[in-house]
């Protein structure tokens, strides 16, 4: 028997696949605007930006972006899984991978803390 979406689940649904993500040209175009820069030099600045990260994170193991967050590098250790198909353990190695932690001032922007009930 096939799982049915409840209506709030399947709201939430719609609204992310009907939702538009900037393209990097929409990105060039509107800081090139707002910053009154040419769009050839908005976009060195973007590709610039994302070297030093890459840099940055393979050197130092972090890159902040003040107001944005920061891109780090971490270690995640050796474990067991489940092979979902047969339920057979198999054995996790460990790995190196990168992740973002959002800043707190741009988490709070974007999704207003809760307030407290009294």
């Amino acid at each position: 028997m096939a799982a049915t979406k409840t209506p709030a689940k399947a709201a939430r649904t719609t609204a992310a696949k009907t939702a538009t993500r900037m393209t990097q040209a929409q990105i060039v175009s509107d800081l090139a605007a707002k910053c009154d820069l040419s769009k050839t030099v908005a976009k060195d600045f973007l590709d610039n930006l994302s070297a030093l990260a890459v840099k940055e994170v393979k050197k130092n193991g972090v890159f902040i972006v003040p107001g944005i967050g920061r891109l780090v590098k971490d270690s995640r250790k050796a474990r067991l899984g489940r092979n979902p198909a047969t339920g057979e353990t198999i054995k996790i190695p460990a790995k190196r991978v990168v992740k973002f932690r959002v800043a707190k001032a741009c988490k709070d922007a974007i999704v207003p803390p809760r307030k407290p009930r009294s």
